[in-house]
């Protein structure tokens, strides 16, 4: 299909001060043909307003609201609905370049079954570009396990953002978020999903600004007992698929390692002080100052062990 519809889904909650940024960026997509589906997972804040206001804007854009639950189940929710025959990520702390979605499409249009960006790390007004990988290619689902065995914990492999997905091999395969997991749900389904592909496009031109925001799950303090037993839910998964290429013996010292890894990211270029953080031309509201506020439940942000 030279046109094929792409369904973006956004999970949100109490986002309202970089809500607007992010859904700027998403409807100015370069590549039109969009289903955007926004997942309100309970807001008490200004979050509703928001999205009933850019939702009467753009036909389309699709609100959805449920309970408080998660951000396994905002996703979960989103791939359900989904008519799109691609399907992207965007968190709402976050925000994306104009032409996101067109690169995504162009590179899985080279026979490959996912796309894995880098990624821009803004914190404040300044900017990291990362990534792991050191070239733009079309690799064997081995090459890239091989990559991934130097750094497990690195966001880059973990996270859904900078990552496009065919929609057949989700729904074939009847593959979903975790609800058992608070955290690292995102890596347990990129494990799963990398077991039914044999190519994946690698673009290390970074698309996807994502911004440390307090109180996510990256600032927050888990409890050790929860680690470990995360850590054994995932490396079960992660085994597997070494086993499943015949790589596990060979390696199984450097797989295992996977258990002393920790979250981070790779630092692929230097700090670039005070960058641009949009393209130029473009116009995207910027985050809205408003005093802070006290709310329970889930977070919508999440990153991977």
């Amino acid at each position: 299909m030279e046109n094929p519809l792409i369904t973006i889904i956004i999970p949100i909650y109490n986002r309202e001060q970089t809500l607007e940024r992010c859904l700027c960026s998403v409807l100015r997509q370069t590549y039109t043909h969009l289903e955007i589906i926004a997942v309100d997972d309970g807001s008490t804040d200004h979050s509703r307003v928001i999205l009933d206001k850019y939702q009467k804007k753009d036909s389309r854009l699709r609100v959805v609201r449920k309970e408080n639950s998660g951000v396994s189940e905002s996703r979960n929710l989103g791939l359900q609905l989904a008519r799109g025959e691609y399907i992207q990520f965007v968190d709402a702390d976050d925000w994306i370049t104009r032409d996101a979605t067109e690169i995504l499409l162009k590179a899985m249009q080279t026979g490959s079954e996912m796309v894995i960006t880098d990624y821009y790390r803004v914190i404040g007004r300044k900017i990291w570009i990362k990534g792991h990988i050191p070239e733009s290619s079309l690799m064997s689902r081995a090459e890239f396990a091989r990559y991934m065995m130097k750094s497990p914990a690195n966001f880059y492999y973990g996270v859904t953002w900078n990552k496009f997905y065919r929609m057949d091999i989700i729904r074939d395969n009847a593959l979903f978020f975790s609800r058992e997991l608070d955290w690292c749900e995102d890596f347990k389904f990129n494990l799963e999903y990398l077991k039914y592909v044999s190519n994946i496009r690698v673009e290390t031109r970074p698309i996807y600004y994502y911004v440390k925001t307090k109180g996510s799950l990256v600032d927050s303090k888990i409890d050790l007992r929860e680690t470990i037993r995360t850590k054994r839910i995932l490396f079960g998964y992660y085994k597997e698929l070494y086993q499943a290429l015949d790589m596990y013996e060979e390696n199984k010292l450097k797989i295992q390692s996977f258990y002393l890894e920790f979250a981070r990211d790779k630092i692929k270029s230097p700090v670039l002080p005070e960058p641009p953080l949009i393209s130029k031309g473009e116009k995207i509201p910027k985050k809205k100052a408003s005093p802070p506020r006290l709310h329970s439940g889930k977070k919508t942000k999440s990153d991977t062990p």
